[in-house]
């Protein structure tokens, strides 16, 4: 095997196993939140689970963020099968769709709050081992932290959008909701196409990404100092 084949291989092994926890827990939350909360649809179907392979889309999960961290891109995106809510069936379905929302974001605080702590377990752990156990753990953080505040963008289907849909007066809230069909679309205009239409006029239009990597390092910078390794 090449140096190049084998530095891939490294890169992917500390990475795949953040993806996998971090989406997992994620989605696993959004469907034990709504079973607390009335609605079991996801747990009837199996999806209320830490198993990866219920959650994890081949291209979504797996495929596109492997492409994008091979090929330098300054924001990794991908996706997991959403978890079924129906929110017909919660108790109180605009207060329980908020709550159902920010279930996966709040999962991803808590796993990047572990990650951090765990930093200061490398001492006991075996020399061989370290590098690979403290980049798994620094991948955790940052990953955690972008998907929480990523799933935050206020545009459905993102958790963001749904508990804007899910606070707003129902005026308000009723065209944003229509807006979910399109969410995926708007995103990836407004994360790819926009600045590199802006790029074209010597214009930066990468506002969404970077007032996403300012809140994340703020969030990661706050997670280091309540954990003590600041």
């Amino acid at each position: 095997m090449t140096p190049q084949f084998n530095m891939i291989g490294y890169e992917i092994s500390v990475w795949l196993l953040p993806v996998l926890i971090a989406v997992t827990f994620h989605e696993a939350a959004h469907g034990f939140v709504a079973h607390l909360l009335g609605d079991d649809t996801a747990w009837r179907m199996g999806r209320v689970s830490f198993n990866p392979f219920k959650h994890i889309d081949p291209f979504g999960t797996i495929v596109l963020p492997a492409l994008l961290l091979l090929a330098r891109s300054p924001f990794l995106f991908g996706y997991a099968k959403p978890v079924p809510v129906n929110f017909r069936a919660l108790r109180h379905p605009r207060r329980d769709m908020v709550l159902v929302a920010a279930a996966g974001p709040f999962m991803n605080l808590i796993l990047a709050t572990l990650a951090a702590l765990g930093f200061h377990l490398l001492g006991y752990a075996p020399d061989l081992l370290v590098r690979f156990i403290g980049e798994n753990l620094r991948n955790a953080l940052v990953l955690n932290v972008v998907l929480a505040v990523f799933n935050l963008v206020p545009i459905p289907p993102l958790d963001g959008g749904r508990i804007l849909v899910g606070v707003l007066p129902k005026p308000l809230a009723r065209p944003l909701a229509r807006l979910e069909p399109y969410g995926l679309v708007l995103l990836i205009g407004l994360l790819i196409v926009l600045p590199l239409l802006g790029a074209q006029f010597d214009l930066d239009l990468n506002f969404i990404s970077i007032a996403i990597a300012r809140a994340t390092r703020a969030i990661i910078g706050v997670i280091i100092y309540i954990t003590g390794n600041g």
